[in-house]
């Protein structure tokens, strides 16, 4: 007999860990394949502490549990509420709240971003295509800037140099690193292709707080998250001491120079002040629990009973996006494209597609999946330390992925 993907996984790594994986919330026969998956998959990556899952058919969520500790120290279990930093999948939400704008007629994707903040050139080393940069492109990682460039780097991992460098207090919040930015040259010409860029979705919350003249979290969790019944997410806090109630506690290998805090300028775990997690709100700042996020993808299942977004605007937001951004050298169709905050794979279903996002942060890996026959799902992950294969770093939400999709199909097989 054939063994199911996921049976043949649980066999090659039970024998690797010989205490039980910790499981919290409901389960059923139903959902077996999700059971000995993350069981399994824990107990072969020993490295990482815990989970949080969640799984949707056709709208309601089915299935939420979580998985290994939360607190390994104090051998705290993860729950199925339990809340994670989700890193870029925060970068969904950004890109809702955008067209959320759009709609009210209080933004125009074809606006320059120049305009919108009223921004100032500073009187040297200004490059004239900052005033070009649209919020489509922005949205789009096509304004640009491209951090993988000979020279280039993400200057949201910059807050202490950024803040010195502008005579800020450090470390240095949104309005500093744009500040900073606005005396370097862009990588290419706006327009002329797609390099994700952290720094562009923090303009984009930039954009909301001005135009809503509110906060971008405030903003956020009134406009996008209350209609869904989403009251739990938040924007995340860096200093571990910070941690918000029911957040579990993030584990990584490497080792930092604290940014912020007591700490400051020594030695600490990278989770808790290598970096500042306060100013990568609109891009990575988010917490949230697995159920949050299932809540919030499942919302654009049925365009026509969105609370959110209007059709139109759900369809732009998965939609293809011209020149390179969504076609090879010869324009042709990529496979896959970023739409307007997540990765879009156009399926053989007609329009039907394939929407998903992924987050990295040390002591995170996560992963949000909306698949075209209605299976929708969240993993998130306290560790994001993975196996080293060939010169390749492994992270736990990658290695999940197609697992997850195995599992999901074996659950409709036997449902």
């Amino acid at each position: 007999m054939r063994l199911p993907i996921v049976a043949i996984f649980l066999l090659f790594s039970s024998s690797l860990h010989a205490q039980p994986v910790p499981a919290t919330g409901k389960t059923d026969a139903k959902f077996v394949s999700f059971d000995q998956l993350m069981t399994s998959f824990l107990k072969k990556n020993e490295h990482v502490p815990g989970a949080g899952i969640a799984v949707a058919r056709d709208g309601q969520i089915v299935y939420a549990r979580g998985f290994g500790y939360s607190n390994k120290e104090k051998k705290e279990p993860v729950e199925p509420q339990a809340l994670f930093r989700i890193a870029s999948v925060s970068k969904p939400i950004t890109g809702v709240a955008i067209l959320h704008l759009v709609e009210r007629g209080k933004l125009k994707l074809d606006d320059h971003v120049f305009d919108v903040l009223q921004l100032k050139a500073p009187a040297e080393n200004f490059d004239q295509r900052w005033k070009k940069v649209t919020i489509w492109q922005l949205l789009h990682h096509t304004a640009g800037w491209d951090r993988n460039k000979k020279g280039g780097f993400d200057p949201m991992f910059r807050p202490i140099d950024i803040a010195k460098e502008v005579n800020a207090t450090p470390p240095a919040g949104p309005g500093a690193i744009i500040q900073y930015m606005l005396h370097r040259p862009l990588d290419f010409d706006p327009g002329a292709k797609m390099a994700y860029s952290n720094f562009g979705y923090c303009i984009l919350g930039r954009v909301i707080e001005k135009i809503s003249r509110q906060s971008y979290e405030a903003y956020v969790r009134k406009e996008i998250l209350a209609p869904l019944g989403i009251t739990s997410m938040k924007i995340g806090r860096t200093l571990l001491e910070e941690r918000a109630k029911g957040e579990v506690k993030y584990y990584d290998s490497g080792v930092g120079t604290a940014v912020l805090g007591p700490q400051l300028g020594k030695p600490i775990p990278q989770p808790y002040g290598a970096w500042y997690l306060e100013a990568m709100e609109a891009h990575g700042g988010w917490i949230a629990s697995a159920e949050d996020l299932v809540r919030f993808a499942v919302a654009f299942d049925h365009p026509a009973k969105c609370k959110i977004l209007k059709e139109k605007s759900i369809e732009e937001m998965f939609a293809r996006p011209a020149g390179l951004a969504g076609h090879d050298a010869d324009g042709k169709p990529l496979s896959s494209f970023y739409g307007c905050g997540w990765q879009v794979r156009p399926t053989a279903h007609g329009s039907m597609r394939n929407t998903w996002h992924n987050g990295s942060l040390p002591g995170t890996s996560t992963l949000l999946v909306r698949r075209d026959d209605g299976m929708t799902w969240a993993v998130l992950f306290n560790s994001r330390d993975g196996e080293l294969k060939g010169k390749r770093q492994t992270q736990p939400a990658g290695e999940i992925d197609s697992l997850m999709h195995a599992a999901a199909n074996e659950y409709l097989r036997n449902r």
